[in-house]
């Protein structure tokens, strides 16, 4: 995609092809373009057409129904923060009486756009022309044009001093091939720089990877995880007077359907587990319950605040999984029954399972270096019974824990 393909799609030539696109997308491509060729639409109207078609297609479990109307790129579409996402972090925002934005290194606008809707009035900064153009795009598309402005420039430039707070996600791809950056010091704008706006800018929010080391975190800034559905989606440092705990684990759940606010208005439900992080969970035998953590819960170093909700253990220090008397209710973690303990032995788990003819099994795993597919087939499996099989240590040995799901509500 360049300016003049993007350009050529905005006209009432391109959203016709866009249209025609999308009605034959996500099937054969070699059928989907022969049939715009035969619509009349050129050749290269046509392939940028059935690209867009194919990512809005794609967009739509970050966005929703607003990725029907988006313009993006593959790379932008991977980094680009979930809708879910991107409104809580600009309700938060707004909560704290931010009303203008600096969005550096915007990308293709979600988290702009997000802040727009929030009521916050958006100054986006973003380097690649392209993409500069696709995010004020995609504003006008959203009918958010007036409170989102788009430069195409140098974010570690940009003025900040004139906003109520500053926004960067920093691109975490090599230009020109796609691929990840795992060095901070490599990212776009470069490590010292984000980690210097906080100095700066009072309130400053800078999105993360979920696997960043809790070594480079910022003194007193807030380091966030955010989990959507139990996928581990993102990190983020709320820093400044934005800054409220010193860790914080976020779990979205979309697939429990929206919440209304006051207003009427819809909302993601969330839950918030807080603390230091730096606490050790207690350390004791295996009990009847297992509690297998939300991602964004380990990754928080929180294990041991959950352990004390839940009057739990370790079976080994150096594993979350959880061990307790008690079914408790809680949506930080997922609960089994243990019905089985045994030291790893693929003959002997093999007859267990035969014994109680299971034939499918879950297969979750912490500290165990086997693979959870080929165990299954290993296993060569057979009966209309089901079983959840975990694969961990126990005091150093490996052992598996065999399994039943605890009903709701314990």
């Amino acid at each position: 995609m360049d300016l003049d393909q993007l350009a050529a799609l905005r006209t009432p030539e391109g959203s016709a092809a866009l249209a025609a696109a999308e009605r034959v997308a996500g099937g054969d491509p070699l059928a989907a373009a022969a049939a715009l060729r035969s619509a009349g639409i050129p050749g290269g109207l046509a392939a940028a057409a059935l690209t867009q078609a194919e990512l809005r297609r794609r967009a739509a479990g970050k966005f929703g129904a607003a990725a029907a109307g988006m313009f993006l790129t593959r790379a932008g579409l991977e980094q680009a923060t979930r809708r879910a996402v991107a409104d809580r972090r600009a309700a938060r925002l707004r909560a704290a009486g931010v009303t203008t934005l600096a969005d550096l290194g915007c990308g293709l606008g979600a988290d702009a756009l997000a802040a727009a809707r929030a009521g916050i009035r958006v100054y986006a900064v973003e380097a690649d022309p392209v993409t500069a153009a696709m995010a004020a795009a995609n504003a006008e598309a959203a009918g958010l044009a007036d409170l989102v402005t788009v430069e195409r420039g140098d974010a570690t430039a940009f003025d900040a001093t004139g906003v109520d707070a500053v926004f960067c996600d920093p691109a975490r791809r090599r230009a020109g091939t796609g691929r990840r950056v795992f060095d901070p010091n490599a990212y776009s704008p470069p490590w010292d720089f984000v980690t210097g706006l906080a100095a700066r800018v009072p309130r400053t929010v800078v999105k993360v990877a979920p696997g960043l080391d809790h070594a480079l975190i910022p003194a007193g800034a807030e380091a966030e995880w955010v989990s959507v559905d139990g996928d581990l989606v993102e990190a983020a440092l709320w820093c400044g007077e934005l800054a409220e705990v010193p860790r914080r684990a976020t779990l979205l759940r979309e697939k429990e359907g929206p919440l209304l606010n006051a207003s009427g208005s819809k909302r993601v439900p969330s839950y918030h587990l807080t603390g230091t992080g730096a606490q050790e969970a207690p350390v004791g035998p295996v009990r009847r319950f297992l509690y297998d953590p939300d991602p964004a819960v380990v990754r928080a170093h929180l294990v041991a605040e959950l352990a004390a909700d839940l009057d739990a253990t370790l079976a080994d220090p150096s594993i979350a999984y959880l061990y307790a008397d008690e079914a408790r209710p809680t949506p930080f973690a997922r609960c089994l029954e243990i019905t089985d303990v045994l030291p790893f032995s693929l003959k002997r788990l093999r007859a267990l399972l035969r014994e109680r003819r299971v034939g499918r099994v879950e297969i979750r795993k912490r500290g165990s270096a086997l693979e959870p597919e080929k165990l299954r087939r290993d296993l060569r499996l057979s009966g209309d019974e089901a079983a959840g099989l975990a694969l961990t240590r126990v005091a150093g040995d490996p052992t598996v824990l065999v399994c039943r799901p605890v009903p709701p509500g314990g």
